[in-house]
């Protein structure tokens, strides 16, 4: 059995962890996976999607085509599977025309009512699938998940001296959201003595009085990069784009054996257990009491990083989905997830059998 990954880049981080970490699953199941970058051009892409039909299931990851392009992936297609771990319907957080769009809104509605399964990331994006139009039963949450051991959290709780390293991960894009707050970042600078920020990504802020430590992003060394810090942190946005992201980040920091401080929007409020894990802060005055908590505990960085390893260990990790994952390439067990909507609208995920995504405060 062959089953065609069409995306964005095959490098791209969406493809990496949705769909590349899943390549193992679906070889010892007798599948072979091709990943294809979308080909640039009409003919380019018009040949490309002919080709579909030479696999036995198309995975569309996260890209809105034009109708035209739709309708003939559609028609070349065994089966069709639509996967999203981004609210693609929307405009991003930092587009100045705001989030609503026509034209996305309209792709996005004719992808996932054509699609013979709809994979979303998280219980948010489900929800708005069913809303466009998606029938329940064609609509499965599998949550970006990580390869644990591939992060190695050191031994110790000191490795920079009497200071704490706070870390972030991520791209230029996103960049802009930490940079949304650098008034609390040069808080934390000014009032928590001995904190440094490592940014590991390919573009580095100023935070000054905040040292940062620029740690340039590369696939091969992110883990051992996330490692050497102290405290993940993330913070994004309250709005519909923010929603819909699936939390990498925030699995990443719990991989890597560290607490988490972040704002309770999206999956992050459902990934953090406070106190335990780290700490939901929703005010600059609860970052600053909560990175300053930490910083004089070290031994209770410790024990939080490891309820956070334990905690994606066991809710986010690659061979706990992989089922899952090969069940909605190859369409079996078709009973095995389904949107339920609850009183109030809202879609709740659940895998019979082994595990179930509780609805997330979003």
């Amino acid at each position: 059995m062959k089953a065609l990954a069409l995306v964005d880049s095959p490098d791209h981080v969406c493809c990496r962890y949705r769909v590349r970490a899943f390549e193992r699953a679906l070889a010892d199941s007798g599948w072979s996976l091709v990943i294809e970058g979308l080909a640039r051009g009409t003919l380019g892409r018009g040949s490309q999607l002919a080709r579909a039909a030479r696999f036995d299931a198309v995975v569309l990851q996260r890209k809105l085509l034009p109708g035209w392009q739709l309708h003939a992936l559609r028609r070349w297609s065994r089966r069709l599977v639509f996967d999203v771990d981004d609210a693609v319907l929307y405009r991003d957080s930092y587009d100045p025309r705001g989030p609503h769009c026509r034209r996305r809104a309209g792709r996005f509605a004719s992808t996932v009512r054509m699609a013979d399964l709809v994979i979303a990331g998280n219980d948010f994006l489900a929800e708005r699938a069913l809303e466009a139009g998606a029938q329940a039963d064609h609509v499965r949450v599998i949550p970006t998940c990580v390869e644990v051991d591939r992060y190695r959290p050191r031994a110790g709780p000191d490795a920079h001296g009497s200071g704490m390293d706070l870390v972030w991960i991520g791209s230029s894009s996103t960049l802009q959201g930490l940079e949304l707050r650098r008034a609390l970042w040069e808080r934390l600078g000014r009032e928590v003595p001995g904190v440094r920020l490592r940014v590991v990504c390919d573009r580095f802020p100023r935070f000054d009085p905040l040292p940062v430590v620029a740690v340039p992003w590369s696939e091969a060394t992110e883990a051992d990069a996330l490692v050497a810090g102290d405290v993940g942190i993330s913070w994004v946005p309250d709005d519909l784009w923010s929603r819909g992201k699936c939390g990498l980040k925030v699995l990443q920091y719990q991989a890597a054996g560290l607490p988490v401080i972040a704002n309770p929007v999206g999956v992050q409020a459902a990934m953090i257990a406070p106190g335990v894990s780290g700490f939901l802060a929703g005010t600059d005055d609860a970052w600053v009491e909560a990175v300053r908590t930490l910083a004089g505990d070290p031994d209770l960085r410790l024990r939080m990083g490891a309820a956070a390893r334990a905690a994606v260990a066991s809710n986010h990790a690659v061979a706990a989905w992989s089922p899952a994952f090969v069940a909605a390439v190859s369409g079996a067990g078709a009973g095995g997830h389904r949107a339920v909507r609850g009183d109030n609208g809202c879609g709740r995920m659940h895998h019979r059998g082994t595990r179930v995504l509780h609805r997330h405060a979003d």
